[in-house]
Formats: structure tokens, sequence, C-alpha cells
């Protein structure tokens, strides 16, 4: 619109461009950027809580994606070759026989994928503990030790990959002859005072001498009952009888074999009655590893929580501060025509800038994190882009949220007032 005042022709605003906000994006970031270089200290400090909670969140989704591909593979190495086997015929059919068959062995390790397959048991006393209980001389110690008893086919123990400290397992001739030896750990070869085996100790389990030809240190598979009194399960049917209940095989397979495994094991061994076995497969490595991280996951998620809460007070509380110092220039800005709504976008353009910063800031110091820890232990990083692409953005939404009140609180100011003061 034109119109002519004393000869010359001048530029008249059009009444829809009245009360229109003429403050651009570009002035905005320019205004907050000024506010936070005015005081960089305390900019700084104010970004500090937005920092830590946005670099704890990338650390922790990073740190547990790259744990969790490690907890992976060392799961493939070693659970998932595993496969338990258990009797419960008793459970179908309180009459039933003893589920495995004598040649347990021969018939699982036929199956494809199997490395080692054998039997084992607690022995259980028939009539009283007395008849199990273990000493290390026939005389001396009437009342012996009461220690555990396990029956394992050597197969078994092979399967165990048990780690030997002194001596050797017992073997398929040991079983076949039905010879009184043992392996014991080397706890319970210390409780009975024997430290080497070079001249040959012997123990006593119910009076009964058994050579010990191996002392355990440890297992990879089954350790609990391996750090036991072990005889070969043929030695032990002969002395004290077949086990009524409580008999379960232990499966060694290849990698990636252990399911078909455990569906076909059952058929194998009882091809009349299946129903009589139960096989245990090795869990889902998803599962597991969703178990192992999440309580750690949640932990620090939680951590990043309160660190971002911590940031998002110290924003609102510097931006408060902020409007009470600058009030002669915020009724300033009223009173050359600056609206309400231009005050409160001004004060939350500092305050999300701030928060933006500290999400950057957070985003880079948290996968540094990751990179660090991952060539210390040797891992893989992992990182989602997902978390790279979101955690600036928190930061931002952070700021922002956290400069909702005091802007508010800047736009109410009246400019008379802020002028008269």
């Amino acid at each position: 619109m034109l119109s002519r005042t004393n000869g010359r022709t001048r530029h008249a605003v059009p009444l829809s461009d009245i009360g229109r906000s003429l403050f651009a994006p570009r002035d905005l970031l320019a205004e907050a950027l000024a506010g936070m270089l005015q005081r960089p200290a305390r900019s700084a400090l104010t970004m500090l809580g937005t920092v830590l909670g946005v670099g704890a969140f990338v650390a922790v989704l990073g740190l547990t994606a790259t744990a969790s591909s490690q907890i992976d593979d060392r799961f493939n190495v070693l659970s998932a070759t595993e496969v338990t086997v258990e009797d419960i015929a008793r459970e179908q059919d309180k009459f039933a026989d003893p589920a495995f068959p004598d040649d347990a062995t021969d018939r699982v390790e036929r199956l494809n994928g199997v490395r080692h397959a054998g039997v084992l048991w607690t022995v259980k006393p028939r009539r009283n503990a007395a008849e199990l209980a273990v000493t290390a001389a026939p005389v001396g110690d009437p009342g012996g030790q009461a220690l555990t008893i396990v029956a394992a086919a050597p197969a078994a123990l092979r399967a165990a990959e048990p780690r030997l400290s002194q001596g050797r397992l017992y073997d398929d001739f040991h079983a076949g002859a039905r010879q009184r030896v043992t392996v014991i750990s080397s706890g319970i070869a210390a409780r009975l005072g024997i430290t080497t085996l070079e001249t040959k100790p012997a123990i006593f389990i119910g009076g009964q001498p058994f050579t010990v030809i191996g002392i355990v240190e440890d297992a990879q598979r089954q350790p609990d009952v391996l750090l036991s009194v072990l005889v070969p399960q043929t030695t032990a049917v002969e002395m004290w009888g077949r086990p009524a209940e409580g008999a379960r095989m232990l499966i060694a397979t290849d990698l990636g074999a252990a399911r078909q495994v455990a569906g076909e094991a059952p058929t194998a061994l009882r091809p009349d009655h299946p129903e009589y076995l139960k096989a245990v497969p090795p869990p889902d490595p998803k599962s597991l590893r969703t178990s192992v991280t999440s309580d750690l996951q949640q932990l620090f998620l939680l951590l990043a929580g309160v660190c971002l809460v911590i940031g998002a007070v110290g924003i609102a509380n510097t931006t408060l501060v902020a409007v009470l110092e600058r009030t002669g220039e915020i009724g300033l800005r009223r009173a050359l025509g600056a609206q309400r709504r231009h005050v409160t976008a001004q004060f939350l353009a500092e305050s999300g800038t701030l928060g933006a910063f500290g999400g950057l800031i957070g985003t880079t110091l948290g996968t540094v994190a990751v990179l660090v820890v991952a060539l210390i232990r040797d891992w893989t990083p992992v990182m989602h882009p997902l978390t790279l692409a979101t955690a600036p953005l928190i930061g931002l939404a952070t700021g922002v949220v956290a400069g909702i009140y005091p802007a508010r609180r800047a736009s109410s100011v009246q400019p008379a007032e802020a002028l008269r003061g």
C-alpha cells in the first residue's frame, strides 16, 4: 500500500500484517546464542546435567547392545551345545521301570551332532545314611562324612568336560569291569586329607574301598554334580541297585545341533515310551540375552533419567534467573512492540539451545565411551543409528520442557512496571 505525505511517497504496513510476528527463526537462534555466550561459564554448568543424562543414555544402550552380542557368542560356544534328558517315567506311570536302557549311551551317540552322552544320578541309601558315609580310613572315623555320591557313565564325564588337577577319569574299561574306582573334587580331597595320587589313596564308602584315580578342579558342564564323589554307574548298580528315579542323561552336541538332538533323543532311547523322557534343550539365545542385560539396562536408564531431570532443573533455574536479571530488557522489548508470544519464543529458544548443545555433547561422549570400552575389552562396538539420532532430540526436548515455566514468567512481565523498575 502506498501513501503520499508532504509530496513524498512512503510504504505503509498493510492492515493484514499488523500483529503478525516479524521475529524470524534466525532471529530467535541469534538471540539464544547471544544469551548463552553472555555468561559462558554458567551456560556450561547448566548444560552439564543434560550432557550427563544424554551421555549415559547413549552409553547404556550402546554398551548393552555390544555386550549382548558377546553374550550370544559365548552362549553359542558352550551352553548351546548342552542337552539334558530327564527320567519322568514315574510321573507318567507309577509302576514304570527306569526309563534309561543299559545301552543308553550307544543309542544317543548314534544321533547326528552328538559328541558324548552318558547317564548319571545321585545315589540314595536304601536303608540308612551310614551305608553311604565317606571316610578316608576304614577305622578311626566311625561316623564318616555325608557327601554326595554320584553314579556317572564314563561318557557323562566326557560330556561334562572336567578339568583335572591330578590323575585321570575312569573309562569304559573301569565301567565294564565294575571296578571300585572314584573321581573326587579338589574340595572333597582336601576334606579327606588327600594331597597326592602317587600313593594310590583310597576312600571308603559305607566301609567299601574305592581307589581315587582323579581329582577334578572344575567342569564346563554340570559343575555342581561333578564336584562330588563320582563312581562308575555299573559299580553303583552292583552295590546299591538301579535308581528308582532322578536319573538323567547329559549330552554334549556340536554347535547348532542341540535342539535337533533334544527332539530325537527320547525316541532314540525309548521308542516304545518316549513320553517317559523329557529332553531339556538350551534356552533361546535371545531370551538369555534379554534376561542377562535387562536388569543392567534398566538400572542405567534410570540413572540417565535422573541425570536428565537434574539437567532440566538446572536449565529451568538458570532460565528463571535470566528472566529476573533481564526484566528491564523484556520491558523494553514489550514497549517497542514485542508481543507475549515473542518473549515466550525467545526464552524457549534459549533453553532449547542449551538442551540441544548438551544433547550433542552427551551423544558424542557416550559414543566415545562405548568405543573405549569395546577397545579395552576387545569387543566389536554396536551402536544403533536410531539411538544416535534420538539422543540429541532428547536433549532438545529436555531444554524446551525446562524452559516452559520461565518463558511464561517472562511473557507475563508488564512493560510499564518493568521500565519503572
